[in-house]
């Protein structure tokens, strides 16, 4: 009975760590959302202003080219700012810890939200381009770094729900930006540099309030060597002060790894060990932007407006289309300790593969059959249902699971390298293949949905309710290092872990 009280108390969400969650979440992933959104909206206005700013300079309007190709170029700097700040995920937390490095990151939102809030008045485009570079940064930093912080935060049991919260704020701020980029609100001529200057009030906010929680207990006891303030560290997480299994199991972590030492990128793609945890990164990070969610949401108001939906009413249906993506990412957070990763990873991208399949139909079909257009946005709402349960908040969650201390920072680079750079080439290429291949084009799309959901049946294991150590004596056997210089190996067999967390 008094076993059962200690697991309970270890597993229970405190209200440190609640609220440590939520001011990372909100002070990071939001903005993430929020700056994907933004610039949607008032995308009109703003290339006007774009046109009345060059007009000013040089006394005539800029050509219809060279306008597509600046427009261009300020959507694709978020994405290509996220591939760079994926890049420097590694040297970042390493050298700043995790609570460090998202305190850190601040810097790439609210500089970027000062400038982009006084572009107009300061009659520079210039300064718009270069803060969603800037605001890219921080989005590629903080869709890493959040994960691997709340994930090491967390105990076991509550692992899971909490590494959904990232993603359930980063559909909040992609709602909130869709909300305030209404015309009668902020997408209007004279609203748009606010709209686009909001990003910095959460970074504000998160400087101000994270110096006050723990940094990762994990980084303090195993990169640190600091197993006081890791210690204090879980007694202020978990409200109590019998935290010795809980450093038990991490200790064991780091005597595990401590043969391999630093596991940098290159030194990742050379370990047999970290075989399969590489591939299903890889396969779920690219599969998960690869899918078509950017498309789906590019087709939407045009599936809108094919079934009738009037044209000044399109903005509500895309907001509300956005709260549907919230409230299901928000039961993820409560059914990913009840079904499992894998399950959910299975379901939303059979669900996303059936609703392209049967979008590619009725699209195909609108012009010929009058109640068609209606189906087309059930399956945009099913896409977004499916993607949202699993696909879109798992494969970060999995990245912190199936990886040790020492190689974790190093697969949060690779992850989130693939995931910024399918989501630009996504962006890239998807007009080409609309325009090549018309209503067909989702066919591609459920192609990668049914080639990824093959892979997680055939090899992605369930990681619920289990200890990193546990999780990662499963792919020891997978990857069949236990004769393949052991001790030059991440991981080695190990006896069961018996930690009471």
């Amino acid at each position: 009975m008094e076993q059962q009280d200690q697991s309970m108390k270890e597993g229970r969400l405190t209200l440190v760590l609640a609220l440590a969650t939520l001011i990372a979440a909100f002070g990071s992933s939001f903005q993430y959302g929020y700056n994907v959104a933004a610039v949607n909206s008032p995308a009109v206005y703003m290339q006007q202003f774009y046109n009345e700013t060059y007009r000013d300079r040089t006394g005539e309007f800029i050509e219809d080219f060279p306008l597509t190709l600046l427009w261009s170029l300020t959507v694709s700097m978020f994405p290509f700012g996220g591939f760079i700040g994926s890049l420097l995920v590694g040297p970042l937390v390493n050298k700043f810890g995790r609570k460090g490095a998202l305190l850190f990151n601040n810097i790439f939102s609210i500089v970027p939200a000062i400038l982009m809030g006084c572009s107009k008045v300061a009659k520079s485009f210039e300064l718009i381009i270069i803060s969603r570079l800037l605001v890219g940064i921080c989005a590629g930093l903080s869709s890493n770094v959040v994960p691997m912080y709340l994930g090491e935060l967390a105990p076991k049991n509550l692992r899971g729900a909490l590494g959904v919260v990232p993603q359930l704020f980063i559909t909040v701020g992609i709602l909130v930006a869709q909300i305030f980029g209404l015309r009668n609100l902020l997408a209007n001529e004279d609203g748009w540099p606010i709209l686009l200057g909001l990003t910095g009030v959460p970074a504000a906010l998160q400087l101000v309030l994270l110096p006050f929680f723990p940094e990762s207990p994990r980084y303090l006891l195993i990169q640190k060597k600091d197993e006081a303030a890791a210690k204090q560290a879980l007694k202020t997480l978990r409200g109590w002060d019998s935290v010795d299994a809980e450093v038990a199991e991490i200790r064991q972590e780091d005597e595990a790894e401590k043969a391999a030492g630093f596991i940098s990128v290159l030194k990742l793609f050379r370990m047999r060990s970290l075989r399969w945890q590489l591939i299903s990164i890889i396969i779920l990070m690219g599969g998960q932007q690869l899918s078509g969610v950017n498309a789906i949401y590019y087709y939407a108001d045009q599936i809108y407006l094919s079934a009738g939906v009037k044209e000044e009413h399109v903005q509500y249906v895309t907001a509300g289309t956005g709260a549907v993506n919230v409230v299901m990412t928000f039961c993820a957070v409560f059914v990913v300790e009840l079904l499992g990763r894998r399950l959910l990873l299975l379901l939303g991208f059979s669900i996303c593969l059936t609703a392209c399949c049967v979008l590619t139909a009725a699209l195909a079909l609108q012009n010929t059959v009058s109640w068609m257009p209606y189906i087309s946005i059930v399956c945009v709402i099913s896409y977004v249902v499916g993607h949202a349960i699993g696909p879109s908040p798992i494969p970060a969650l999995l990245i912190t699971e199936i990886f040790l201390q020492s190689s974790r920072s190093s697969a949060f680079m690779v992850g989130g390298s693939v995931h910024w750079l399918s989501n630009f080439t996504v962006g890239l290429i998807f007009p080409f293949i609309q325009e090549g291949l018309g209503p067909y084009s989702f066919i591609v799309f459920a192609v990668i949905c049914l080639l990824t959901t093959i892979y997680i049946f055939l090899i992605v294991p369930e990681t619920k309710a289990k200890t990193f150590m546990e999780i990662n004596q499963i792919f020891t056997k997978m990857n069949k290092v236990s004769e393949v210089y052991p001790e030059k190996e991440e991981l080695k067999e190990l006896p069961p872990v018996t930690s009471e967390q």
